[in-house]
This record gives C-alpha cells, structure tokens and sequence, in this order.
C-alpha cells in the first residue's frame, strides 16, 4: 500500500523519519511517497486532507479533527522549547496589542500560543518562518514571533526576546508546550494506522541509536546550518514525547484545545 507522507524539512523531522523513508526498517508492504514542506503548508493542505500522514501544528489539527486523528509517535512536545516574541529593541508588552507582528503561519501553534497570550494583538503579517527575522530587523513588522532553528541565531543578529512564548504556557498551565504532531487521515484503515505508528517509532528509536551522528539525509535538508544548531534543534524538539504521547502528552494537547477557545487565532487584520 502506497501513502503518502508530508513532513518538514527541520532536522528534527528528518531524524525522526530517515530511517523509515530511506527504508533503514521493514516497512512490510506499506511504502510512503514522501513530500517536504514548510509546516504552515502541510497545515493547509490537512484543509483539503491532501496527504494521507502528515506533521501538522497542534492548532491545526484541532480545525480538521473530523478529517485527521493524532497518532502516538512522531509529536514535538517538552518544556523551554516554545516560539519567541522578538524585537530590534525592547518594547513594553502592554504596546504590543498595537504593533504589527510577523507570525509563522496562520493555522501554527505558535501563532495560536501569541493569540492566548496577547489576544487583543490583531495586526498580524503571515510570513514564512524563515524569513521573520529579516522582516523584524527591516522594519517591515514591529515585532516577530520565531519558531525552530531561529531561536538560536535571533542574538547573533542583535535582536532581542520580548518574551518566550512557551515559558508562558508552561506558566499558566503547569503543561509541556504541544507543538507539533503527527496525523493520519480517519478514512485509513486502522490497523494500517496502527502500523504507521509503529514505524515511525522504530525510525525514531533507530535515530536515537545513532544520535550523535546526523546522517547525510538530516544534514542535506538542513542546508547551511551548522551542525551544533541541527543538534540543538533535535535536542530541543526531540524526546520522550516523540517516541510516546503518553498521558502527559495528551494532557497538555486538550489543555491547548480547552484554551484555543478563547484565543484569536487568526491572520492579518483579523
């Protein structure tokens, strides 16, 4: 059985899954057309319920719940690993409702986080994660809500934190930050969902055996970053929660569903 498999080019999604697509373990007869992208777009695509697996925001997966169900391996979850708000210089947060904001994506969790944080904050600017800092450091938005390897290079261009986003949550909640996940389309079958969760905890237990050594798939999708930030990316977004959801896990994510609620997450203008 073919499906098909989207996830992102983040180092902590391509060592998760090196070792099931570039078949390291016995898939058995289920083989994945596999397609990387910026997480924001596999979040829409879940709208359409285009792929049949697929890494999806948190806050994503709650609007297409009647199409996709969360499997038990594969998620990004933890504490002090959460999106930064930041700034060319030091901003009272009581302004921030009236600045524009870059956020990573409309349907992200990062996005949904800023809204539970700062929920009169309405002049958002959608933008690629990747290119936030820039816009923040142009002028072109006021301030800037960054998520993966752009929590380690956001000094070195001097900008500063306005506030760690996850740091919040953890306070308010006493939950780890739910990220990310990994779904698959309620009209597979389920023992064929079951299999696919276990594949990708065998892929990622296979990573962990080797880990330190990135293999040549993480690193190719990593392009220019440095090793040491590719490590650190794993480190932050990879663990226990990634092998298994566990009661914790699942916890915290109805805690984001319980809050998303009363939060405005919506894009530009909204």
């Amino acid at each position: 059985m073919q499906l098909t498999l989207g996830f992102s080019p983040c180092p902590n999604d391509t060592f998760i899954f090196d070792a099931l697509v570039n078949q390291q373990i016995d898939s058995g007869d289920l083989r994945f057309d596999t397609q990387l992208e910026d997480v924001e777009t596999l979040n829409q695509w879940a709208m359409q319920g285009k792929l049949a697996v697929t890494k999806l925001s948190f806050a994503a997966g709650l609007k297409v719940a009647d199409k996709y169900t969360l499997l038990n391996s594969g998620s990004a979850l933890g504490r002090g690993c959460g999106p930064l708000l930041i700034a060319r210089k030091d901003i009272p947060l009581s302004d921030i409702k009236n600045l524009a904001v870059a956020i990573p994506g409309e349907n992200t969790t990062a996005n949904l986080l800023f809204s539970i944080a700062f929920p009169g904050a309405v002049n958002k600017k959608i933008m690629v994660f990747s290119g936030i800092e820039q816009a923040v450091l142009s002028g072109e938005v006021d301030a800037g809500v960054i998520i993966h390897e752009n929590r380690f290079t956001y000094q070195q261009k001097g900008l500063v934190k306005l506030m760690d986003l996850g740091e919040f949550w953890e306070t308010k909640t006493g939950q780890p930050i739910p990220l990310g996940g990994i779904f698959i389309r309620k009209d597979i079958p389920e023992n064929i969902r079951r299999q696919v969760d276990q594949l990708i905890h065998r892929s990622l237990q296979q990573a962990f055996a080797q880990y330190p050594v990135l293999s040549p798939y993480v690193k190719a999708h990593a392009q220019e970053m440095d090793e040491d930030v590719m490590r650190q990316h794993i480190d932050l977004y990879v663990n226990a929660f990634s092998l298994d959801l566990g009661e914790d896990g699942r916890t915290a994510i109805e805690k984001l569903k319980e809050m998303s609620s009363g939060a405005v997450a919506a894009g530009s203008g909204a």
